[in-house]
């Protein structure tokens, strides 16, 4: 068994070399063979789904690379340790990994790992290149990784727990299936930013990232906005308007055109920027290209609003401390260590196995 302070030194190194690949191009030669072969997944993951656009990717890939440092791993791991100290490495865990935005199914990966447990990883059709070139890049630090780490095409079978990602409607799929094992079953959940009519233009810059970012795939994407009453958008419809590169992408562009003729078709009130629909309605999902929004007139009616609806919620972005629980402008992609997905405690969960 590979001793905990090699699995964190490992993935410490990992880091270092994926922000290498990160900060890349397509020309770029390394001399790990490893390396090489990532900055090549990360060039091309477009041929494979048309969503990965190649600065996207090497975004994602920056974010975990930054979250990886020393410092951040032992302030993540610092709870955990006397428990994982004493893993005997016996567990193999499934996991269902989503294809929604890339790499999504690292932080999984990591924890299993690191916690001293197996991946039985099943990949999506959507993500199946990515990973599994992270992972042999992973296993080339620390060799003794291979035997802890296997994909699969399959059906996950023979495993003592299950991690699950999906939509609502695929968590009664997992629910039916992996019930009987100690699980993590994850539905749709979305961003949320509320507004108080004072952001500056870096924080509307921010918003404008949290709501385009893999063009609102992710679960941490913007879809829906808290604004006060008598907002005026005009500021923020302007700086939307500005971002020509998402209309160009034709992917979502046509998802778009298809939201907005439906919108004209039925008469529906909307505001249009030309790359992205605002409607008025409690929504907190939307369609690609559409963005909800709600007016407040009592900030503290918001926060029972989000704490009666957390379920939905996976973060919230906001410009002061008026929200509970909620995270600067511009940083809902870039969660760190500890920011675990559908506020469920990964770590904790392995331990308790």
């Amino acid at each position: 068994m590979i001793s905990l302070s090699h699995r964190i030194n490992a993935f410490e190194k990992l880091g270092n070399d994926l922000l290498k690949v990160s900060d890349a191009n397509s020309d770029t030669e390394f001399e790990n063979k490893f390396m090489n072969s990532l900055n090549t997944e990360v060039s091309e993951a477009a041929l494979n789904n048309g969503w990965f656009v190649e600065d996207n990717v090497r975004f994602m890939l920056k974010s975990i690379a930054q979250s990886l440092s020393k410092k951040n791993l032992t302030k993540w791991l610092e709870p955990y340790m006397e428990n994982l100290a004493s893993n005997d490495g016996n567990k193999v865990i499934g996991v269902v990994m989503a294809g929604n935005i890339p790499m999504v199914g690292f932080h999984d990966l990591m924890c299993i790992l690191i916690s001293g447990n197996k991946l039985f990883a099943k990949l999506s059709s959507d993500d199946n290149k990515l990973i599994p070139s992270i992972a042999n890049l992973l296993t080339d630090i620390e060799p003794g990784f291979s035997d802890y780490i296997t994909f699969t095409s399959g059906k996950l079978e023979k495993i003592d727990a299950i991690i699950a990602t999906g939509s609502d409607n695929s968590s009664r799929y997992f629910e039916y299936y992996f019930g009987k094992y100690p699980n993590i079953i994850r539905k749709n959940r979305n961003g949320i930013a509320v507004l108080d009519g004072n952001e500056t233009n870096n924080q509307m810059t921010g918003l404008k990232d949290d709501i385009f970012m893999y063009y609102g795939l992710g679960c941490r994407n913007i879809s829906h906005l808290f604004v006060p009453l008598n907002y005026d958008f005009t500021p923020l419809l302007d700086l939307i308007s500005q971002d020509k590169s998402i209309a160009e992408h034709h992917k979502y562009f046509n998802n778009y055109e298809y939201n907005k003729a439906i919108y004209l078709v039925n008469g529906n009130q909307h505001l249009d920027s030309g790359n992205l629909m605002l409607v008025e309605n409690t929504n907190f999902s939307n369609p690609v290209s559409v963005l909800s929004y709600e007016y407040y007139t009592d900030v503290d009616e918001v926060n029972k609003n989000l704490k009666n609806n957390k379920d939905k919620v996976q973060c919230i972005v906001a410009g002061n401390d008026m929200v509970d629980n909620s995270i600067p402008f511009g940083t809902s992609q870039s969660p760190q260590l500890w920011d675990y997905a559908d506020g469920v405690d990964t770590m904790e969960f392995l331990s308790g196995i």
